[in-house]
């Protein structure tokens, strides 16, 4: 897991934090609590060590990040597809996004019709729909509910085995 996990104030998962974005947070006082710290370090200017904090948790609550929905985009269909190729099955290669119904056939740009697709498989499958080129769907696409699409997000990160340990979930 890299970066910092980033917690609401109700403990529901919000982001994973880089570096700068996890330093910027802890300078700013009331805003976050340290939940627990990961065995990195790193050197104040004074010379002393501190370890880097690996979840916080917001101390006020901030509203949802998606209001009614999960938006499309492709780093979102990928987080559903689980970075896994829902042609071949392969997982962590780059991957593109196919769609299911071509979109020069009027196929729309949605989670309904789009999937996570190697690039191999991509190009196997072309212009033509799956069946046409002989192909099958692991899995067929969906629009990700909010609840579904945090839990995907939470199982990845591994904060729901945190949660679990500190007596949360």
């Amino acid at each position: 897991m890299n970066g910092c996990i980033l917690l609401n104030g109700d403990w529901t998962y919000l982001s994973t934090l880089d570096f700068k974005r996890t330093m910027r947070l802890m300078s700013k006082e009331h805003k976050v609590e340290i939940l627990k710290y990961s065995d990195k370090k790193i050197k104040r200017p004074d010379g002393s060590f501190m370890n880097i904090p690996k979840v916080m948790r917001l101390l006020e609550i901030v509203r949802r990040i998606y209001r009614a929905k999960v938006p499309w985009n492709r780093k979102n269909v990928l987080t559903r597809d689980r970075n896994r190729c829902m042609y071949c099955g392969r997982k962590n290669l780059s991957l593109t996004i196919d769609h299911v119904f071509p979109q020069s056939r009027g196929g729309a740009t949605s989670f309904e019709n789009c999937v996570a697709s190697c690039f191999e498989c991509n190009n196997q499958k072309g212009n033509r729909t799956p069946r046409e080129a002989g192909m099958k769907l692991i899995r067929q696409p969906f629009a990700p509910t909010i609840a579904e699409f945090v839990r995907i997000k939470m199982t990845r990160t591994g904060i729901t085995e945190f949660l679990q340990e500190i007596g949360i979930y």
